[in-house]
């Protein structure tokens, strides 16, 4: 966990504002920072503001806010590359992150009026890999039906009947689809 200490006051005071205005979980604002911090760490690289070139050694705390106000578009993207291919980030990681920065950037430029022009307006999500269902296979079904035929439960035909239910549907599924 990224500690608030370590950030930079902007990102604090993003933090604070998602949590009592936006009403984002803690585990959000756990994300945001996570996200935020690994953003600026790369800014921090992309603009030439640390020789480092280990992100874990990185601080965000001193990042400055003129150069907040530089980031464009295509830094942003840049930092998207370097999520996929330095980090092997999967196009859900990249768009979770993406998210993380279009909310921030939303912020800076409309409440906070930090920044005049938002970077980040036009920024779209990578498209997402469709993945196909897994399904069980006839031996699981039987297995799973045989486990609620034998539970010694006043709610076993209850719990037979909802099983079969949702094994015909996945089987209509199928179906429906197969034509």
């Amino acid at each position: 966990m990224i500690e608030r200490s370590e950030n930079p006051e902007f990102v604090n005071a993003f933090l604070d504002y998602s949590i009592t205005i936006l009403n984002k979980s803690p585990r959000s604002i756990s994300e945001y920072n996570y996200d935020l911090n690994m953003f600026f760490k790369f800014m921090k690289m992309h603009f030439k503001l640390t020789n480092e070139t280990d992100m874990k050694n990185i601080s965000i705390k001193d990042f400055p806010v003129e150069i907040l106000k530089k980031i464009t578009l295509d830094d942003i993207h840049s930092f998207i590359y370097y999520m996929a291919i330095n980090n092997n980030s999967k196009a859900a990681t990249r768009a979770r992150k993406i998210s993380t920065i279009r909310i921030f950037f939303n912020y800076l430029s409309l409440k906070t009026n930090l920044i005049t022009i938002n970077p980040a307006q036009n920024l779209e999500t990578p498209k997402q890999d469709k993945r196909l269902p897994k399904y069980l296979t006839l031996e699981e079904s039987k297995k799973l039906l045989n486990i609620t035929e034998n539970e010694d439960s006043k709610y076993k035909e209850r719990d037979f009947a909802i099983i079969t239910l949702f094994l015909n549907c996945r089987n209509a599924i199928i179906r429906i689809n197969w034509y």
